[in-house]
């Protein structure tokens, strides 16, 4: 793989202090010929110590890594920290302005093409900058998720089970000092391509969130993505001061009877919201045909005990849309599961 990229900063990030840029992506389109996508970018430097990697919009209706990034962006002061702390609040900046989940310019989602390809389209470019020059000077990753514009979720902080077990352990420690209300060990439906895949296979530590949803923030997500970034940069020794925690409840998506996907196409209506507490057989939705009024609905039903810590964020669903998601409680002793 080529590891010269396309894209160009004018950001040193070697150098201590605070430097605001962006990336530079040559864009050549119709309205302007030798254009360039200019992709936000800050780098906060004090001395030697850990490099922690923020990022956020990797979906571009996904709203609290934005907001809190920007806000991280301007508050954060070198001379607090030790370290390096590189903060991109719309990683895949096209579809953050467009308010789209996946990229308006070539339409791919960027949270799928890792390591990406430096003479592909756009997104690709971005993902190949991201795996060849910023992963391998990070030391830990948080990549800010929510539902988007389909799904709303419990407030929560994410990682997967990992086959190293001290790895395991570390990032079970990062996702409890995060902070989140849930502590969620997610299986993936589709791991290849993902952010989350690519930082793992390079022995560094990541961690994700789910928080809320429905290409809306509100006052508790946001109070839970800023509080967990400076749990995280506490935890890592970039900032000084304490871990400020509530309770967390650990959770699985367990290998059976976690997703539920819409059999029809139709209008969804949730039985239960986000958090609720779930028994084998409980009906989780019911969905419409508004071609057929006299048609009863298709029912959603768990097929296990748990929380519903997902559900379909729009009332217009799709077959084959995912409309709920439950989770298991998961006990964790230093990362091994008993």
């Amino acid at each position: 793989m080529a590891t010269h990229s396309k894209i160009s900063t004018s950001i040193d990030y070697d150098r201590d202090g605070k430097q605001v840029g962006y990336l530079q992506l040559p864009h050549s389109t119709n309205e302007s010929g030798w254009g360039s996508l200019l992709i936000p970018l800050v780098v906060v430097k004090n001395g030697d110590g850990p490099t922690v990697l923020f990022t956020g919009g990797n979906h571009g209706d996904e709203y609290e890594g934005p907001i809190s990034l920007l806000k991280l962006a301007r508050e954060l002061d070198p001379a607090h920290i030790r370290g390096r702390v590189i903060i991109m609040p719309g990683l895949n900046y096209p579809a953050l302005l467009a308010g789209t989940r996946l990229s308006p310019i070539d339409g791919r989602n960027m949270n799928r093409c890792y390591p990406g390809d430096r003479d592909g389209p756009p997104t690709l470019v971005i993902a190949h900058y991201v795996y060849t020059v910023l992963l391998p000077m990070a030391d830990a990753v948080l990549d800010f998720h929510s539902g988007g514009g389909s799904m709303i979720f419990a407030n929560c902080g994410v990682i997967h089970l990992l086959d190293d077990p001290e790895m395991m352990d570390r990032s079970v420690a990062l996702l409890r000092a995060f902070g989140a209300p849930i502590g969620l060990v997610l299986r993936e439906m589709e791991p290849e391509g993902l952010l989350d895949t690519a930082v793992e296979s390079m022995g560094k530590l990541f961690l994700s969130t789910e928080l809320g949803g429905g290409a809306f923030v509100t006052p508790e997500s946001i109070r839970v993505a800023e509080q967990g970034i400076r749990n995280m940069l506490c935890h890592l020794g970039v900032l000084d001061g304490p871990v400020e925690t509530g309770p967390m409840r650990m959770m699985e998506t367990p290998a059976e009877g976690a997703y539920y996907m819409a059999p029809i196409d139709g209008l969804y209506e949730p039985s239960l919201e986000v958090g609720a507490e779930v028994h084998a057989g409980a009906v989780l939705g019911r969905i419409y045909s508004p071609q057929v009024p006299d048609q009863a609905p298709a029912v959603v039903s768990s097929a296990i005990d748990g929380v519903l810590i997902t559900r379909a964020g729009r009332g217009a669903v799709r077959r084959g849309d995912t409309v709920a998601v439950m989770a298991s409680d998961l006990d964790l002793d230093g990362g091994e599961r008993r």
